[in-house]
């Protein structure tokens, strides 16, 4: 897993006893709750054109992983913005 400065800075200080964890509140926890189910609604469809092949392909793979083709495909739009998924450049 790759991480940011930001990121090792916490973990170095939490490594060396400087932070230390605490327990939320009810309160918190609530807080925490909503915004993990905010980041994970979807809230927008969109319409894409793909050739026939393409879609048979993803729904094979889909398939062999075990979810919707849809699912996969949203997952592959996630990875490659957050650059955990590269395209191979050839030539």
């Amino acid at each position: 897993m790759k991480l940011d400065k930001e990121e090792k800075s916490i973990l170095d200080a939490y490594d060396k006893g400087v932070m230390k964890t605490s327990t939320p509140s009810k309160k918190e926890r609530g807080g925490i709750k909503t915004m993990a189910e905010n980041t994970f609604r979807k809230d927008r469809r969109v319409t894409i054109r793909l050739y026939d092949h393409d879609l048979k392909g993803i729904q094979k793979k889909a398939m062999e992983k075990g979810m919707p083709y849809q699912t996969l495909i949203s997952s592959m739009i996630h990875q490659y913005i957050e650059g955990d998924l590269v395209e191979s450049k050839t030539g």
